[in-house]
C-alpha cells in the first residue's frame, strides 16, 4: 500500500494573479510545499517581488509579468515558463477582476473587462498551460473560482457570471483532458481577508452582514485556502478531477 503524498519537489508550478491576495499567498504556499514557481502579474515589480520571496524559501522562482486578457502575451508566458523549467506541472488559474454595481448600471466595457480577465482569459491560460501538459501526459489544473459563481450574488453580475462559466470549464476540461492524465479542479474560496478588502470588513455592518451567512461564523484568512490548493496540486488528489473544493467556511452548504 502506498500512502499519499503532498511533496511538490521537483514540481513547477505556474500561478497568475501570484502579486497579491489569495494568488500570492498561493504561490509562498506551493514554494513552502516544495514547487518551482512561475510568478505571473500585470506588474513587472511585484512579479519581482514575489520571485524574491520563494528564492528566499529556497526554491526556483521566475517572474513574468503578462496580461492574460493578451492571447499573444500568454503565449509567450507559457513558451518562457517551459524554456526556464522544462516542465509546467501545475496551473494555479487566479487572475481576477471584479466590478461592483447595479445591474442596471453596468456598462458593456466594465462587463468586458470582468469577462475577458475571469472567463475568457483564465480559458486562454489553461488552453496555452494545457497543451504543454498533453504533451507531458500529466499536469494539474486548478481554477480559482467563487461562492458566487454557484449561488450568484447582488451587485456582482458580470463576476458572478464569469465565475459560473469559469466552473464549467473546469468540469468540460477535466472530462476532455483525463485521457492525458491532467487533473483539472475548482478552488472555491469564500471570503477571505486580504490588504484588498481588509479596510471594508472594518464596517461592522458589513462584517455582520457577510459573516452570519458562514456557518463557521468567521470571515476566511489566505492560509485556510492553501492547504486545499497543495492537495489538488500533489499526488495525494490523483483520483480527484472534475471536483469543486470549497473552502469557504460552508457557505456553500447553507
Amino acid at each position: 500500500m502506498e500512502f499519499p503524498t503532498f511533496d511538490l519537489k521537483g514540481k513547477t508550478a505556474l500561478v497568475t494573479g501570484a502579486t497579491r491576495s489569495i494568488g500570492k499567498a498561493l504561490a509562498l504556499g506551493l514554494a513552502n510545499a516544495g514547487a518551482d514557481v512561475v510568478v505571473v502579474g500585470r506588474t513587472k515589480d511585484a512579479c519581482a517581488n514575489t520571485a524574491e520571496e520563494i528564492r528566499a524559501m529556497g526554491r526556483r522562482a521566475l517572474a513574468v509579468p503578462a496580461d492574460v486578457t493578451d492571447q499573444a502575451a500568454v503565449e509567450a508566458m507559457v513558451e518562457q515558463a517551459e524554456a526556464a523549467f522544462g516542465r509546467i506541472d501545475i496551473l494555479i488559474n487566479n487572475a481576477g477582476a471584479a466590478v461592483t454595481r447595479a445591474a442596471e448600471d453596468v456598462t458593456m466595457e466594465e462587463w468586458d473587462q470582468v469577462v475577458n480577465v475571469d472567463l475568457r482569459g483564465a480559458f486562454m491560460v489553461a488552453q496555452a498551460v494545457g497543451r504543454v501538459m498533453i504533451r507531458q501526459r500529466s499536469g494539474r489544473i486548478i481554477n480559482t473560482v467563487s461562492v458566487y459563481g454557484y449561488t450568484g450574488g447582488k451587485l456582482v453580475i458580470p463576476y458572478a457570471a464569469a465565475k459560473g462559466g469559469l466552473a464549467m470549464v473546469t468540469k468540460s476540461l477535466a472530462l476532455e483532458w483525463a485521457r492525458y492524465n491532467i487533473n483539472v479542479n475548482a478552488l472555491v474560496p469564500g471570503y477571505i481577508v486580504t490588504e484588498i478588502n481588509q479596510k471594508e470588513f472594518e464596517n461592522e455592518k458589513v462584517y455582520n452582514s457577510i459573516v452570519r451567512k458562514i456557518p463557521l461564523r468567521r470571515l476566511g484568512r489566505v492560509e485556510d485556502i492553501i492547504g486545499s490548493v497543495v492537495y489538488l496540486a500533489s499526488d495525494a488528489s490523483n483520483y480527484v478531477t472534475g471536483a469543486v473544493i470549497a473552502a469557504d467556511g460552508g457557505w456553500l452548504a447553507e
